[in-house]
């Protein structure tokens, strides 16, 4: 077993909360710009003391309407500057904000508002009230309020108006009643079986994740000047938890959830760093290399690349060779200072996290001049509990602990934390915490090593949650349990762990497939093999497919799928005795099938 520490300068006081960081700012430095927003394709900015004046208009306004000190007010909203108003709105009026993924479906939502017991529901526009109206089976009354209303009395508006008659007094009395112990935010994961579990963290949980990454050397590269663009969904405690990081390091932030116009807002926005997920990275990458084949420069960007990454990699050892410099030189002015102009020429480091990057991609971008610390986290840990920093870093690992964090290695692999980012407790699930957390350490279920200096490497997953490349995590048991329950499947694998979407593996069912065969007019001396292709068959499982998509989100939903030619059976190792699939030896058998479901052809 192997375990490494970093101690924590900081403290956080029993009667501190996250409300500070914007108030804070305000108070020390009213003109200071703490947001940009986009008004007539300009990026304005927008001064603290503004910023601190419409969070209590907001916080009044749900005071107003009766959301009470502790009651869950759910926000269910795309990245935008009114999400993260609304949050430290909700902060404010004493309540907690549970965040809810743009995406869900109908089924989702209505859990997570029955779960968390919300009393008020914050929904962006018209599309997610169709989605809302949907829900059925809440036992509470919840109220919802609706951002974008064609009339432009939305929310926001609505908010302000209700709250006009309240003294702004009634908000700071709330703040006040704020501890560090006191629940900031119920963000619900992904389990591999069951349903979601409310992930409880704390406003000091919130504290230590921005300090810790304050007082390591990532520090260095904000402050002052700096600009952050958001994109990534809030509703992820990535996202969430480095926004705040950036507001209390004094970097402007901006606020898009149009990823497909990202590159000419980079141009527009001109963002000092970056947060994202690798998929963004891979699409970067891919697109570059595209280009550069579509337009008869294929060799040259090639050679480039594998430059940028020699380069890189022979940086970290300290023995950069003369011949090796000169063509790195080259490349910068042919190809790379063409990337980094693209992300705004103003990029001094990136961050990626939600799931593995990859060594190359690493070394790519760390030798074009934009270095990417990948770090290392999950809900429980508030986002970030490892990471790569500019005076620790090493790529093919996710960095060392954060200040006031501990790693553990397990005796069978696992990775185990503990510290100040660690979560409290599942939201009212007191079973799902003490088989999460024993003697004070969270396991993760995933596996990992530590080497001597604290650099912690991820080596696989004990859990079966998939991550996609996005960042998404994705409980394959629910989707699989819909597609079986089709007669004509067998057995439904899903896959996707560090790819771009989410794919299925399928038999058929040998006893449902004759009578298949006959009812569709098919040789009855057809194999499974010889029909893979045929577009009735492929209907009838798409048919499947689409039901279980249904009860998920369209970025959790299977895309492609592979029939596979014979069913599983315990005789060639991919069932148990009683009968349950064994995924990773599916995964390793039939790796050669999934990664024909990425390739395009």
């Amino acid at each position: 077993m192997s375990e490494y520490s970093v101690p924590a300068s900081f403290t956080i006081g029993t009667d501190e909360n996250a409300t500070s960081i914007i108030f804070g700012i305000a108070e020390r430095n009213p003109a200071k710009t703490v947001f940009r927003e986009k008004r007539g394709g300009q990026w304005e900015p927008v001064r603290a003391d503004d910023v601190a004046r419409r969070i209590t208009e907001l916080a009044k306004g749900l005071a107003a309407v009766g959301v009470n000190p502790g009651d869950r007010v759910a926000l269910l909203c795309r990245t935008r500057l009114d999400w993260i108003l609304l949050d430290f709105a909700i902060w404010s009026a004493g309540a907690i904000t549970v965040p809810i993924y743009d995406s869900s479906s109908a089924g989702q939502i209505e859990w997570i508002l029955q779960d968390s017991g919300a009393t008020t529901i914050i929904l962006e526009d018209a599309e997610h009230r169709v989605q809302f109206d949907q829900v059925t089976g809440v036992p509470q009354q919840v109220r919802a309020l609706q951002i974008d209303v064609a009339d432009g009395t939305g929310a926001i508006e609505y908010l302000r108006t209700a709250g006009a008659d309240i003294d702004d007094e009634e908000i700071v009395k709330r703040r006040a009643s704020v501890g560090a112990t006191t629940p900031a935010t119920l963000i619900y994961t992904s389990g591999t079986t069951g349903r979601p579990k409310g992930c409880e963290l704390t406003h000091a949980n919130m504290l230590s994740e921005v300090r810790g990454v304050l007082e390591g050397d990532l520090s260095t590269l904000l402050g002052d000047g700096k600009r952050l663009l958001m994109f990534l969904p809030l509703a992820h405690v990535l996202a969430h938890a480095i926004t705040l990081v950036a507001l209390e390091a004094g970097v402007e932030v901006g606020f898009t959830h149009d990823v497909s116009a990202l590159v000419p807002e980079f141009a527009a926005f001109r963002p000092s760093l970056i947060l994202s997920v690798p998929r963004v990275f891979e699409k970067v990458y891919n697109s570059a290399r595209q280009g550069a084949h579509d337009g008869g420069k294929g060799k040259i960007f090639d050679l480039a690349a594998d430059t940028a990454v020699a380069f890189a990699a022979a940086s970290e050892r300290g023995n950069v060779g003369i011949l090796l410099r000169a063509k790195h030189a080259v490349f910068d002015k042919l190809v790379y200072a063409k990337l980094r102009a693209a992300l705004g020429g103003q990029c001094e480091l990136a961050i990626s996290g939600g799931g593995p990057l990859g060594a190359r991609l690493g070394y790519f971008f760390s030798g074009v001049g934009i270095p990417v610390y990948e770090g290392y986290g999950l809900t429980e840990t508030t986002a970030a509990v490892t990471v790569n920093t500019p005076g620790a870093v090493k790529v093919g690992t996710v960095g060392k602990p954060l200040a006031g964090n501990s790693v553990r290695i397990a005796e069978d692999g696992e990775i185990m934390l503990r510290g100040d980012v660690v979560f409290a407790e599942y939201w009212r699930n007191p079973e799902a915490t003490a088989a999460a957390v024993e003697d004070g350490w969270f396991h993760t279920g995933d596996l990992g090593s530590l080497d001597e200096h604290g650099f912690l490497r991820i080596t696989g997953r004990k859990k079966e949650l998939i991550v996609t490349a996005g960042g998404k995590n994705v409980s394959p048991a629910g989707l699989e349990d819909v597609m079986r329950a089709d007669a004509l499947i067998s057995q439904a694998v899903v896959v996707g762990d560090a790819k771009p979407f989410i794919a299925a593996l399928i038999t058929i069912d040998p006893e449902a497939f004759p009578g298949w065969k006959e009812r569709n007019n098919k040789p009855a001396d057809a194999s499974v093999s010889d029909l893979s292709d045929d577009p009735d068959l492929r209907a009838a499982i798409q048919a499947a497919i689409d039901e279980a998509n249904k009860t998920v989100s369209h970025a959790e939903a299977i895309k492609k799928f592979r029939i596979l030619p014979e069913d599983f059976s315990e005789e060639t190792g991919e069932m148990t005795p009683t009968l349950k699939v064994k995924r990773n030896v599916v995964v390793d058998k039939f790796s050669d099938d999934i990664e024909s479901l990425y390739t395009k052809r």
